[in-house]
């Protein structure tokens, strides 16, 4: 359904002045890199909106890298992150570095990292990696501002647990201690497509090569929203990542994920790659311990 109720465009200049354009009362949709207006409009979600806000001029665009990890700022494109020197170069960060090679060059130069999570697509790449690395969105609004965990800021199918007059101005990375690696694989339909099923993982290990943190994260519509998945973590945790304990932990995946048939896939298809993405993902992370 097109934006027909549309009769507003603002560009404001500051934090303060976005917040106050979404207190009038008007349906405001906030705006940054708009790479998935269009999907939003197909599914109707847009029918009543009235103004749209684009945040692209209120300096969020900024990556502040330091000794406890990694803040992003919202209007932060894909091709910023990605040549960022801390994504290239952190082994922890290495998810997220591998979620940034899937989508194709006019979207990493677009699309936005608070965009992307505002959405709460489970169909993007970038939410699952930032769920691996226990990502947390920095929101504000008229009664200030809140930090919310990106499972709990994910609460379905493109609802996330904003209030009215919220919005992203950030995600947060904080830098697990001790050898940390991790990595990501999407299964698509083709170079450009959604996922049908992407997994992400973040594993700590110590000097005897035990894994004493686990994060396993999974998207694509495996669930109606990106989740973790505690059975894969908790098989990881306190044990050497050798083959037989990566395909336990990648079967335990199924436990923790509710998949939709759609026309990418059916659920049953989703759920039998969901156990090969993991697996695959996991030992891409391990091979990294080399």
């Amino acid at each position: 359904m097109a934006l027909t109720k549309l009769r507003a465009f603002h560009a404001p200049a500051s934090v303060a002045e976005a917040l106050a354009l979404l207190s009038r009362d008007e349906e405001t949709l906030i705006l940054s890199g708009g790479t998935f207006l269009h999907g939003l409009e197909a599914r109707g979600l847009l029918s009543d909106v009235e103004a749209l806000v684009d945040l692209r001029k209120v300096g969020l665009g900024t990556i502040q890298a330091g000794s406890d990890g990694l803040e992003i700022g919202a209007t932060t494109t894909f091709a910023q992150l990605r040549r960022h020197e801390a994504v290239q170069s952190s082994s922890w960060l290495s998810a997220l570095a591998d979620a940034l090679e899937y989508p194709p060059a006019q979207i990493r130069n677009t699309a936005t990292v608070g965009g992307c999570v505002a959405a709460s697509c489970p169909f993007f790449d970038i939410p699952t990696a930032l769920v691996a690395l226990d990502g947390v969105v920095t929101a504000k609004g008229g009664e200030g501002e809140r930090r919310i965990p990106l499972p709990e800021f994910f609460v379905g199918l493109f609802a996330s647990a904003l209030e009215p007059g919220e919005f992203v101005t950030g995600v947060s990375l904080p830098r697990p201690e001790g050898r940390t690696v991790g990595a990501f694989i999407k299964l698509e339909g083709n170079a450009n497509d959604l996922a049908i099923v992407n997994a992400a993982a973040r594993l700590t290990v110590d000097g005897a090569g035990v894994c004493t943190e686990a994060r396993v994260a999974l998207g694509g519509g495996v669930a109606d929203s990106v989740v973790r998945s505690p059975a894969a973590e908790n098989l990881l945790t306190g044990r050497r990542l050798d083959g037989e304990t990566l395909r336990a932990a990648a079967d335990a995946v199924v436990g923790d994920i509710d998949p939709m048939s759609d026309h990418r896939a059916s659920a049953d298809y989703r759920r039998a790659m969901a156990k090969v993405i993991t697996r695959r993902t996991l030992e891409r992370a391990v091979a990294r311990l080399q």
